[in-house]
């Protein structure tokens, strides 16, 4: 039978509750299995495994018990071995890199953010940065909507302005956020999303960077931030993310 992993964590920490259940219909017993100073949060992998909403949640919820008592590196929904002994020679191959993340990762959580904007804010907002769009605009106007290439010219004009605004919104976001943040790894990149970035976050520090966030939020008006959270440190289980700016004075 293969094994379904939840999470990697020290041995050394506490046994999961009596009676944990992981995903499966039904549920799957969670068990754990140790190498070294290492373990491995699993189950048996039940057939036909798919993202439905139960299973979603039985996984958070799995990794949730087994984060309690100590830092616990999150594996991807649907993470599966072929079976427990290839769990733990995997643990027996990475083993100082999953100590180094383990203790990196302690005390810590992750909260991605996601941005858009508002349309009309924004609109209006390169409006009022770009004579050349605004100069263009009164003069379509001035001349009962403009011809079809002035009207093209402006179309264009605009949407170069808005995917300039787009990129500098973005990084303003991560400039905003990064230093009230240990480390920030930047999500793939989508057609519905300006910025989709994920922060590694002190547990302490939860409410100042939630604060941040809206702060952010009220600064710039033209922005839709969603913010998820607090997640299980998907984002930074490999090495990678990078390291937030030193605050200027």
């Amino acid at each position: 039978m293969s094994t379904y992993v939840y999470g990697i964590t020290s041995s050394s920490q506490p046994t999961l509750p009596d009676g944990t259940e992981g995903v499966g219909e039904p549920p799957l017993p969670v068990r754990v299995i140790k190498e070294g100073d290492l373990a491995a949060v699993v189950s048996d992998a039940p057939e036909g495994l798919r993202p439905k909403r139960r299973d979603l949640l039985a996984h958070q919820n799995v990794l949730a018990e087994a984060g309690a008592a100590g830092p616990v590196l999150p594996m991807r929904f649907g993470s599966v071995s072929p079976d427990d002994a290839a769990v733990t020679s995997v643990l027996a191959e990475r083993a100082d890199h999953f100590k180094e993340r383990l203790e990196a990762l302690a005390g810590k959580v992750e909260y991605n953010v996601k941005a858009t904007h508002d349309e009309e804010a924004v609109l209006h907002r390169v409006m009022s940065e770009n004579p050349e769009v605004r100069a263009l605009t009164e003069a379509n106007r001035s001349a009962g909507g403009g011809s079809y290439d002035d009207k093209l010219r402006l179309g264009e004009m605009v949407v170069a302005a808005v995917k300039h605004r787009e990129v500098e919104d973005a990084a303003q976001i991560q400039q905003l956020l990064e230093p009230v943040a240990a480390a920030v790894s930047a999500g793939p990149e989508s057609t519905g999303w300006l910025a989709n970035l994920s922060f590694l976050v002190d547990r302490d520090e939860a409410e100042t960077f939630i604060a941040t966030v809206e702060e952010v939020r009220k600064g710039h008006p033209h922005l839709d931030l969603r913010v998820h959270g607090p997640l299980p440190p998907y984002s930074f289980v490999e090495p990678g993310p990078s390291q937030p700016a030193e605050a200027s004075n």
